[in-house]
């Protein structure tokens, strides 16, 4: 038995193809914002605004996708794990009627930096 959903999500991916990459048997995050998206789904899922399962076949098929293109050598995008994790997160937001299309692109708009921040370094 599971003590929490987060502990149930994360070990429905282990040995599967979505499994996320890990060290030392831990979620390895190599950026902030891959923690966030990886916490947004979880959070997001257990509110009830998508099954965890849909969520999870989501991100089959988006590695999917990458995976063809790499074959073809067609628009192949470099892989990154996170960044197909994203990509299924908004595919499930979506279909799942939890946000539109619309709404989910207006905030990611208002998301995006600036090019006009400098830099602290």
């Amino acid at each position: 038995m599971f003590a929490s959903f987060e502990e149930y999500a994360a070990s429905s991916m282990l040995g599967s193809p979505d499994s996320p990459p890990r060290l030392d048997g831990k979620l390895l995050f190599t950026n902030r914002w891959e923690r966030d998206v990886f916490g947004l789904a979880l959070s997001l899922s257990k509110a009830g605004c998508f099954e965890w399962e849909d969520f999870r076949q989501s991100l089959i098929a988006s590695i999917g996708r990458w995976e063809r293109e790499a074959a073809a050598c067609t628009n192949q995008p470099r892989w990154d794990y996170y960044e197909r994790f994203f990509e299924a997160l908004l595919n499930v937001i979506e279909s799942s009627g939890t946000l539109s299309a619309e709404e989910i692109k207006r905030i990611l708009i208002a998301r995006r930096p600036t090019a006009d921040v400098v830099s602290s370094h």
